[in-house]
């Protein structure tokens, strides 16, 4: 599982023109689902999620959490993060996860960050064509693994 989180003051993601998912101050995370990813995996990123230190303490020194904060977290869906970039000028995405597969590990995910962050989480809509808006708060972006 590939996630890259964004520290962001707001976010928000559009389909066909209705805004789906916003939120204030927190964390856009753009998650792309591989073959091997498990429910473990998700455990995993979740708890990194909410305990991952990206933002600014009164040193100006990044030592609190969106838990911290008590911000909020945006989720979308992004199957182009699984790509593999290696070779060519071309992505290949052989070790993305199959649709089905992606859509129940991603719902696991919202599900888990809601129970563990209730009223806190955003999110986009799996498979869609989404317009992703944010103000990046830095900029401070970094690519999680799980």
């Amino acid at each position: 599982m590939q996630v890259l989180i964004q520290r962001v003051q707001h976010a928000s993601v559009v389909v066909d023109n209705q805004t789906i998912g916003s939120i204030g101050q927190g964390l856009l995370a753009l998650v792309g689902i591989e073959k091997n990813d498990t429910e473990a995996s998700v455990e995993k990123m979740v708890t990194k999620l909410l305990a991952y230190r990206v933002f600014n303490d009164k040193l100006g020194k990044m030592n609190l959490s969106l838990r911290d904060i008590q911000g909020e977290l945006l989720l979308v869906s992004q199957f182009t993060l699984a790509a593999d970039t290696r070779k060519g000028l071309r992505p290949g995405f052989s070790t993305a996860a199959e649709p089905q597969k992606g859509r129940e590990l991603f719902e696991l995910l919202l599900q888990k960050a809601s129970d563990y962050w209730p009223g806190r989480i955003a999110t986009g809509q799996f498979g869609a064509d989404m317009k992703v808006s944010l103000l990046n708060d830095g900029p401070v972006t970094f690519l999680l693994t799980a």
